[in-house]
């Protein structure tokens, strides 16, 4: 099939990757180049690079809402176009436009965490499992119903990072099966009931508050790593958590109980990796070689 892509970040890559190696992809969306690095200097997203590097045609527009925009893209003839995270939101007319219309690749199990972060949304709120799901895109915020699904566990010390590549890869492989079935799947209607919304990423939630549990310290952590990071101060220096396991333990809210294990409000927290600002991510090991825990943290 001719099909247009429209993605941006590194978790659209897999399935860009992928959609070519099985269709005709006549040309590639995505966000345009940002200011990045110590120099500022635009620099394309990872879709953009990608599509460059396999001799993608590229369109980055800023907005899709004008009509030239749209006459644009209609006039591309696709057949269907593959949406994820592509960041911009698609007008009825762009909607409309493909013979067989727009499927989005949506990293949850929906109804549940439709919207920006649903990867980091079900780690923090303790779901035991995610997964993927292919979707016939229409006006509302990820409320089209579903081609196809595939469901994961999430591991106990798993975070944002590992469970944003194993849900990538699981993307690109339903996306390949969606595209080959498209004229006898059966879109399903989400469910009304369940329906939860993973809203954006607020920097002001990366603070870690030692009095609420364990489980939820543990959950901030692992949610919030790589970006931006759940954090800390010791010492005066802000250090980003970027991983943890529940522990055994109890003491007051942000006391050290040997090691890298604080205790919360209920039970305690190992970290087992942490960043210091301007050096890399280390394990506890490492990490405590290089600075000097208080008796508590607040």
């Amino acid at each position: 099939m001719r099909v247009v892509f429209m993605g941006t970040p590194e978790f659209s890559v897999p399935a860009l990757d992928a959609v070519h190696a099985a269709h005709e992809v006549i040309c590639v969306y995505c966000q345009p180049p940002r200011p990045a690095g110590r120099g500022k200097k635009d620099r394309p997203s990872p879709v953009q690079a990608r599509a460059e590097a396999l001799a993608l045609p590229v369109r980055h527009p800023v907005s899709l809402k004008g009509a030239e925009a749209q006459a644009e893209f209609a006039a591309l003839g696709a057949d269907v176009a593959v949406v994820v995270a592509y960041g911009l939101i698609l007008p009825q007319a762009v909607l409309d436009a493909p013979a067989k219309g727009c499927l989005n690749i949506h990293a949850s199990l929906l109804p549940r965490w439709r919207g920006a972060a649903p990867i980091h949304r079900a780690i923090m709120a303790g779901d035991a499992e995610t997964g993927v799901a292919i979707m016939r895109m229409e006006a509302g915020l990820d409320t089209g119903p579903v081609l196809l699904e595939a469901r994961t566990k999430i591991g106990a010390e798993e975070t944002t990072a590992d469970l944003h590549d194993r849900l990538s890869a699981m993307g690109a492989r339903l996306i390949v099966e969606a595209l080959a079935g498209l004229d006898r799947l059966v879109a399903v209607p989400q469910d009304a009931v369940g329906v939860t919304y993973a809203a954006k990423i607020d920097k002001a939630e990366a603070r870690v508050n030692w009095a609420v549990s364990a489980a939820e310290v543990d959950r901030q952590i692992r949610g919030l790593s790589p970006f931006p990071g759940a954090w800390t101060e010791i010492a005066g220096e802000r250090v980003k958590l970027l991983r943890s396991r529940l522990a055994e333990g109890q003491g007051a809210p942000g006391a050290i109980l040997g090691g890298f294990t604080v205790a919360c409000g209920t039970g305690a927290v190992e970290i087992t990796e942490a960043q210091r600002e301007g050096k890399r991510p280390m394990g506890t090991e490492e990490f405590l070689r290089g600075l000097s825990l208080p008796g508590r943290l607040s």
